[in-house]
């Protein structure tokens, strides 16, 4: 079995880039990165919306019919 290589491999076929070998703790690492900013593209759509409060007697009527 090949060693883990520092750099990500390029994997070719018919002179095209069509995969990437990279050590999986930069995997988890981009994965990481990638929730993070998909949290925070969420968060900032959250914010442009405009609260919506609703009494609480009707927060518990709502849960008591479920």
């Amino acid at each position: 079995m090949k060693a883990a290589l520092p750099e990500p491999e390029i994997v070719m076929k018919k002179g095209k880039p069509v995969s990437v070998i990279l050590p999986i703790k930069q995997y988890q690492e981009m994965i990481e990165r990638l929730e993070d900013a998909e949290d925070v593209a969420w968060l900032k759509k959250a914010r442009c919306k405009k609260l919506h409060y609703r009494p609480l007697a009707e927060v518990l009527a709502n849960l008591a019919k479920i």
